[in-house]
């Protein structure tokens, strides 16, 4: 032998050795099921040739495999090899009895689906044994190439050239209407009703807001003149009108009823309950002054001196806070132009080492470019070496195309097979169907309205028992609600009553706070013109001084940045 083949034979020995297990299992149902009457010495024989087909058909290729197997008995090859590659065999028992051994993924992946894969190629080769057992000879059927004819289509009449059509002429448009252009006068009339209800809205407001009596109100309206006062306020009867200047003045006496205020219940019920808690309260006060508790009036007029001046203490503590926020701020704008200054010197120190960097940076390029010019004449050689081993991976993929390509027939063929059982099976079942409705039923039931359904129940009674019980229970229904009805009539006429007396009590209790409300006010008005501005804290002052020198000086670093 020489050395290819003496590495061969070498290689399948120790093969054999290795996998003995698996072999064993294969070889021995061989000889159980289907060899049974074939000799003990041929054993070696099958195991080399199950070790070929496993673990180095994708090597060998099936020509040479085929080659091999023909120079071997052919009953015997074609025997072991209709054993060996069932696909039922392969998926069932041969699987699970190599799982022993091996990781089931494992033996799936790489042994049982490599077989299949092969199966329908060796299955040629063992139609060709058989044909060789039975002396015929293997034609070779070559399929017709289909030759295409040309269409015998009708030569379509060449068309007649249309008459154009007349070119139609516009009608002459009308012009915009300068309507359009312009705002609508409604728009102009509702802005200027808008006006004049906001402004006696406003002259309403201001006459109602003093709470003196009688109403008597100097109104003091300027660039108006008298029909528009009488328009937005008809309420008020003028004595004198004097003209100066272009400008009206109008002193008016005005007589102003009380207003009605509409209010709903819930404002009204309100508005008394407050009122009631004040009477309640002041009635307590009283009471027990009468009992000869202290009056807390002068406490009252202590606790507010105190609280005005703890206002005072934190209106000035605020000033304070302001003015050391401003002082701060000036702190950090001289502190951020300090910071300007050390960042120009380091910006010159970095554009230094820039420089540096750049030229480094420049020698460096110029040294990888002449590097890359080496590498990409590397590369362009191997790049012709890289053409032989695509040409040898194109050919293996049209190959693998092929199996994939066959597989996909056979698992189509199984697809069609399973779908004409079910449609067989619904033909069936439709038919059944149809043999059931052909059968006569009874269309007609006549029903006793007087009888009962007779389903053995305590409740259970007739239609004509159902619809009396029901036309009583509206009877009784109806007469709830009208006596519903009229209890809640009553309510609401008690309701209407207590917010009447509710109503009165609100407007007593309104114009005496109004009473009390001018009093105050004047009193309060005497208090701040007898009174006097207060001091400036120390502190603030001293602030205001320090905040004007750090303005100074960070001018004057202004100016030398």
């Amino acid at each position: 032998l020489n050395v290819t083949e003496e590495k061969f034979v070498l290689d399948t020995l120790a093969g054999c050795i290795e996998y003995k297990s698996l072999l064993d299992v294969v070889v021995n149902a061989f000889f159980v099921r289907d060899g049974r009457y074939c000799l003990i010495s041929e054993r070696h024989l099958y195991i080399v040739i199950c070790y070929l087909a496993t673990f180095q058909l994708e090597e060998l290729g099936l020509q040479n495999f085929s080659r091999i197997v023909k120079s071997l008995d052919t009953a015997k090859m074609q025997k072991f090899l209709r054993f060996f590659f069932n696909a039922l065999y392969l998926n069932t028992w041969i699987k699970d009895e190599w799982s022993q051994f091996y990781d089931s993924l494992y033996v799936k992946e790489n042994w049982i689906d490599p077989l299949l894969r092969w199966q329908p190629k060796v299955q040629q080769l063992i139609e060709q044994l058989t044909e060789k057992l039975n002396n015929h000879t293997t034609t070779v059927k070559t399929s017709k190439v289909t030759q295409p004819k040309e269409f015998n289509l009708t030569v379509p009449k060449r068309r007649a050239i249309p008459i154009p059509l007349p070119i139609p002429v516009l009608e002459k448009r009308p012009p915009v209407p300068p309507s359009t252009y312009k705002p609508p006068k409604e728009k102009k009339q509702l802005e200027e009703i808008k006006t004049k209800n906001r402004r006696k809205a406003e002259i309403i407001f201001s006459l109602t807001s003093f709470h003196l009596s009688p109403f008597i109100c100097f109104k003091f309206i300027r660039r108006m003149n008298v029909e528009a006062v009488l328009v937005l306020c008809p309420q008020i009867s003028y004595t004198e009108v004097i003209f100066n200047n272009s400008i009206t003045y109008s002193f008016c006496l005005l007589t102003i009823d009380n207003i009605p205020i509409k209010l709903n219940a819930a404002a009204i019920l309100r508005e008394g309950a407050l009122y009631q808690r004040k009477v309640e309260q002041e009635l307590k006060r009283i009471e027990n002054l009468l009992r000869g508790a202290r009056d807390p009036s002068e406490f009252l007029e202590w606790q507010k001196q105190m609280r005005g001046k703890d206002l005072e203490e934190q209106l000035a503590e605020i000033e304070c806070r302001r003015l050391q926020g401003k002082l701060s701020h000036e702190e950090a704008v001289l502190a951020h132009q300090y910071v300007i200054q050390e960042n120009k010197k380091k910006a010159d120190l970095m554009r230094e080492e820039k420089a540096e960097l750049m030229h480094q940076y420049a020698e460096k390029r110029l040294q990888e470019q002449k590097e890359m010019r080496e590498l990409v004449e590397q590369v362009m050689e191997g790049h012709k070496n890289a053409k032989q081993a695509q040409i040898k991976l194109q050919k293996y993929k049209q190959q693998i195309v092929q199996e994939v390509c066959e597989e996909n027939r056979e698992l189509l063929r199984q697809a069609l097979e399973e779908e004409e059982e079910k449609l067989r099976k619904r033909y069936e079942l439709i038919q059944q169907i149809r043999a059931i409705e052909s059968l006569p039923s009874v269309r007609h039931k006549f029903v006793d309205l007087t009888e009962t359904g007779g389903h053995g129940l305590i409740c259970e009674m007739s239609i004509v028992e159902l619809r009396e019980r029901l036309a009583l229970l509206r009877e009784a229904q109806k007469a709830a609600e009208e006596e519903k009805r009229d209890q809640i009539i009553h309510e609401k006429q008690a309701k209407e009553q207590l917010l009447l007396d509710k109503l009165d009590q609100i407007s007593l209790f309104r114009a005496e706070l109004g009473r009390a409300a001018a009093l105050k006010q004047e009193e309060k008005k005497r208090k701040s013109q007898s009174g006097q501005r207060p001091l400036k804290d120390e502190r603030i002052l001293n602030l205001q001084k320090k905040i004007v020198e750090k303005k100074m000086e960070r001018k004057k670093q202004a100016g030398l940045l």
